[in-house]
């Protein structure tokens, strides 16, 4: 199932995001951004179907987006192995600004990833 840009994480703290999950989960499977670019469906596809569930982190807008091409290529392929709807988690929709405070409130926070996930694992 594991293949380049994919990897299995037995120890959640060591990906800071989850870190804050780590009491409710016990493992991961993490597709990074290498194997989306490099457009590797077949792993992506194969996580999901491994696991039933998928989150996804981007910091493009959610409006035709990469989470969006991804989410979709998941309904196509997918939908019948999800076990929970695909959540994105990505940028607010606004001209990302000049100041540093004001664009980490406009990107993907942890807490926002924390809260797709707990809400995508307690989803029935």
């Amino acid at each position: 199932i594991l293949a380049n840009g994919v990897q299995e994480i037995s120890d959640v703290r060591s990906i800071g995001a989850w870190s804050l999950v780590a009491l409710d989960f016990t493992a991961l499977i993490v597709v990074d951004d290498i194997a989306a670019v490099r457009n590797d469906e077949a792993a992506i596809l194969a996580t999901v179907r491994h696991t039933g569930r998928a989150v996804i982190v981007d910091e493009g807008w959610r409006s035709g987006s990469l989470a969006a091409e991804i989410g979709m290529r998941l309904m196509e392929h997918c939908f019948d192995r999800l076990q929970a709807p695909v959540a994105r988690v990505c940028t607010r929709e606004v001209p990302i600004p000049y100041a540093a405070h004001l664009e980490q409130a406009a990107l993907p926070s942890v807490e926002a990833i924390v809260e797709a996930a707990r809400a995508t694992m307690e989803a029935a």
